[in-house]
């Protein structure tokens, strides 16, 4: 009689592919398919991980040196480190915040001081990508009695730079890698050029009734970015009032400053 064997040979299998959930076609090693699909992660839930922010909230997922999913708190690597609702003094003062109209588009000048001093810097311990948002008020007048009603159209136009130390330090025009910070601009008479200029922003004015027309509690408002090593800096603002067509109109004035300034610096860290 023959006998009869059959030798299972057992060896491992590898299957090489993509994983597609609601898609029969995976684009990537796992892809989740529909406009509204979203990925459940029970390792990162709230109460459960203590770096959920929880309801209302939104947390940050980083990924690790594995590459595993991990949830970090706002401090691993963003920072508000400033935050003013009234930076800059109201007063009017000829010699502080004010700004003489120019006939041309490049006469900046600087303009204001801090409204708290000692509380007017932030400093960064490590380098970081920084925020800048900013809401400026200005006053727009021919004189302290007197409205601009010629009917010309001006610019009046702002901008953030930082001070290094404090309020009184050297102009920041470089940053971390040395390029110039935000192009570069004119200075008073337009004689002087250098860098350090943020969040550009502007609106135009106009009016031409004399017993007519707002003058005050006007604001800009400007963001940008910059990156910038360890330091000590104090946010300061430039400004300026242009017209085209100077005729008739006289030496018309803006102040800055004169109301509410907000000021928030958030640092980026990315090392």
């Amino acid at each position: 009689m023959r006998k009869f064997y059959t030798f299972l040979l057992l060896t491992p299998c590898y299957f090489f592919g993509q994983v597609g959930i609601k898609t029969n076609n995976p684009q990537q090693g796992l892809h989740v398919a529909g406009a509204t699909s979203t990925v459940k992660i029970d390792g990162l839930k709230y109460p459960d991980n203590p770096n959920n922010l929880g309801p209302g909230n939104s947390s940050r997922v980083f990924v690790d040196a594995n590459g595993d999913l991990v949830l970090g708190t706002a401090q691993n690597n963003i920072a508000v480190l400033f935050d003013s609702e009234n930076y800059l003094k109201d007063e009017r003062d000829p010699s502080r915040n004010q700004i003489t109209q120019h006939g041309y588009g490049d006469g900046y000048s600087y303009a204001g001081i801090p409204n708290d001093i000692p509380n007017s810097t932030f400093t960064l311990t490590e380098p970081a990508i920084v925020e800048i948002n900013y809401a400026v008020s200005w006053n727009i007048e021919k004189n302290a009695s007197t409205r601009i009603s010629d009917g010309h159209a001006r610019t009046v136009q702002t901008l953030m730079y930082f001070r290094s130390g404090s309020y009184l330090g050297p102009v920041v025009t470089h940053d971390l890698d040395g390029n110039l910070i935000g192009g570069s601009f004119e200075i008073d008479n337009g004689t002087s050029t250098i860098g350090g200029g943020l969040g550009i922003s502007g609106q135009y004015y106009t009016n031409n009734d004399a017993s007519r027309g707002e003058t005050d509690d006007f604001h800009n408002t400007g963001s940008d970015y910059v990156k910038l090593p360890p330091g000590t800096y104090c946010p300061m603002f430039s400004a300026q009032l242009a017209v085209s067509d100077t005729s008739g109109s006289g030496s018309m004035k803006l102040y800055l400053g004169t109301g509410k300034d907000e000021v928030q610096i958030i640092a980026h860290y990315y090392n």
